[in-house]
């Protein structure tokens, strides 16, 4: 006989359906409202705290991750400075090794038992180109201005005028009394100059 019909027969044995288990048997029956409440905020703690425990983990990798990379920015700028540094000590080697030149041929005159001064004015000049080569050596040159150049307010700055009697004179450049410096295209610093204007009439002239 199948399984089927063994149920069949208690049924008709006994005259009635099974009855359903008795909620107050302590080993059977549907559980009370109460304790599925409990065992589902129970659940939802356990889920908080896994998501939790996750979250810290997460944090402390980032942590560690943050620390890494501030160590490696530090490492960097340490190694960038150091770097700018012997590129600075490296540019400005030409100029010490011109500066070291001039201290030398200052110094040797210095040191002149006596002085010829016919010998100063050239004395002089020298110490001035030596100079200007030290400038130049920064990248930045003597711009050349000459008597005879329009005066170029761009260029030139005017420290005075001197009158003339030509006309082909008037406005342009009589004599040079500072010298301008340039860095390629840029003027970096105006020459000083003498500007020629033409006389004025005396009054009453004709």
């Amino acid at each position: 006989m199948d399984t089927m019909g063994v149920a069949s027969l208690l049924t008709q044995s006994y005259g009635a359906s099974p009855m359903p288990d008795d909620p107050s048997s302590p080993n059977g029956g549907t559980r009370s409202p109460s304790a599925s409440a409990d065992g589902s905020i129970e659940a939802s703690l356990d889920r908080i705290h896994g998501v939790l425990a996750d979250l810290a983990r997460t944090t402390g990798r980032e942590h560690d991750r943050a620390v890494h990379r501030e160590r490696v920015i530090d490492r960097l700028h340490d190694e960038n400075q150091r770097l700018r540094h012997n590129e600075l000590q490296s540019a400005f080697e030409p100029v010490r090794t011109s500066l070291y030149r001039l201290y030398d041929l200052v110094r040797r005159e210095s040191e002149r038992e006596t002085a010829d001064p016919a010998h100063v004015p050239k004395l002089l000049a020298a110490i001035a180109d030596e100079l200007a080569e030290i400038i130049a050596r920064t990248g930045v040159e003597r711009m050349p201005v000459d008597e005879g150049d329009p005066f170029d307010p761009a260029r030139h700055r005017p420290a005075g005028t001197r009158d003339v009697d030509d006309v082909e004179l008037d406005g342009t450049v009589v004599t040079v009394q500072r010298t301008g410096f340039v860095r390629g295209e840029k003027v970096v610093r105006r020459a000083e100059v003498i500007v020629a204007r033409m006389a004025a009439d005396p009054a009453g002239g004709d």
